[in-house]
């Protein structure tokens, strides 16, 4: 048994046999004892007598299972906007309603990424599509595009609270015909 074990390691090299048999666990500070219950043998370094040495490969998962961990990435996706929204709203709202560079910023974002997202709609879902689940990842990206117009509204909301939209009737007043006065003004002498 000796021969076959010098002739694997004169083989391979030595870090490929360190790879395949781990030297055994080590106390992190010397002299203190394992305590009460633990066994080394529970470590991942050292195996009990008997047992196979190898470590069984993880069996690859399934088609159906691939789908379904497909779906559920595509959905965690498509809810992302929402989950940024509440720290986007507390922003917004501290950053007050009158022009000031940080509101000015706070802004730009508030429409960059929904208008970014919108764009990058069919590569963010790329990933996930395939010929089975194409109907499910349609209603993921349905989702995710209603969520980015939630968060494009967001940006509306806070522009509308520092009065730059002109949603009153004075914002208009150019368009707006001239008053003829009803009265006249004559002039005495």
């Amino acid at each position: 048994m000796a021969t076959t074990r010098t002739t694997t390691t004169t083989s391979m090299p030595t870090w490929v046999a360190q790879l395949r048999s781990p030297p055994a666990a080590k106390s992190k500070i010397p002299g203190i004892p394992d305590p009460v219950g633990f066994s080394p043998s529970s470590q991942s370094g050292s195996k009990k007598p008997g047992k196979d040495s190898r470590i069984q490969p993880r069996k690859p998962p399934s088609v159906d299972e691939m789908e379904t961990l497909k779906l559920k990435k595509a959905w965690e996706v498509a809810l992302a906007p929402v989950k940024a929204l509440p720290m986007t709203g507390i922003m917004m709202y501290m950053s007050g309603n009158s022009l000031q560079i940080f509101s000015i910023m706070m802004v730009f974002m508030a429409f960059k990424n929904p208008i970014a997202g919108l764009m990058a709609t069919n590569q963010a879902f790329e990933k996930f599509q395939s010929e089975k689940n194409a109907a499910q990842v349609l209603q993921t990206k349905l989702v995710y595009v209603a969520m980015q117009l939630v968060a494009l509204a967001v940006g509306i909301w806070k522009v509308n609270s520092m009065g730059l939209l002109p949603t009153t009737r004075s914002d208009w007043l150019m368009w707006e015909p001239l008053r003829e006065s009803v009265d006249k003004a004559i002039t005495a002498l």
